[in-house]
């Protein structure tokens, strides 16, 4: 399977903290990749590297074949990435015509925003892609359940033609019918060519969806499967043991 992220010896300190200790990383194109460790693993900060939020101290990032050196999200976002966090997919105070369009808002030739295209765009998509039906899109978002942001920022990512999404703790405090929907989502995601890295603590979530996992403690990776080499089980005795020194 050919790259489409390729991370090598990723190191990163703050302060007197060594975050990440040299740790490697790759998604192959249309991968599903979840990435699992206990709090303070380091899995938020290598991908806040990725995406060039943070800068790291030693290493190399390639994406789609090519050295590259984000300096900000942004970059990130226009190169073909799109990250949704947890807390952050979407700002609630703003309709969901304004929050699918954050940033990418579509405008006249004499700069006045095309608002009655972006709405129709916006309730077609939905309805389409994630099964979502709003009576309209000047809801704002405070309105939506967790699982249904979720699912907007997920469509967001696929109509702007991301090549890679990543989630951070897509399924938290979901609850087991919202959870479904959103690893169906991510199935989704991949059947149109997308990979997703998939960032959780929660291995029977991300071990129904993933192609390989990859597993981080105190900043080191200390495997990398895929999902038929091992189980759920597995996949937390390693961790654990990891957490408390064992080898």
């Amino acid at each position: 399977m050919k790259d489409l992220v390729l991370m090598k010896g990723i190191k990163k300190s703050f302060g007197k903290v060594q975050a990440l200790k040299g740790v490697d990383f790759r998604v192959g194109e249309s991968e599903i990749v979840g990435l699992l460790g206990d709090n303070g693993a380091g899995k938020s900060t290598l991908i806040k590297i990725l995406v060039g939020y943070h800068q790291p101290d030693e290493g190399e990032i390639y994406f789609k074949g090519e050295r590259v050196n984000f300096r900000s999200p942004w970059d990130a976002r226009a190169a073909g990435i799109e990250t949704v966090y947890q807390d952050l997919a979407l700002v609630n105070l703003m309709p969901i015509w304004r929050n699918f369009f954050l940033g990418r808002e579509l405008r006249t030739s004499l700069g006045f925003l095309k608002v009655r295209e972006m709405k129709k765009i916006t309730l077609e998509f939905l309805k389409k892609e994630v099964g979502i039906t709003l009576r309209s899109a000047d809801e704002t978002v405070a309105f939506l359940s967790g699982g249904e942001r979720q699912a907007v920022a997920i469509a967001r990512a696929i109509y702007f033609g991301a090549s890679l999404l990543i989630l951070d703790e897509p399924t938290a405090a979901l609850s087991v019918g919202e959870t479904r929907m959103i690893l169906n989502h991510i199935l989704e995601a991949k059947k149109k060519g997308i990979a997703v890295v998939f960032i959780t603590h929660n291995i029977y979530h991300v071990y129904e969806v993933a192609d390989r996992l990859v597993l981080l403690e105190k900043g080191e990776k200390i495997g990398d499967y895929m999902k038929d080499e091992i189980t759920p089980e597995k996949v937390m005795d390693i961790i654990a043991a990891a957490a408390l020194g064992k080898p």
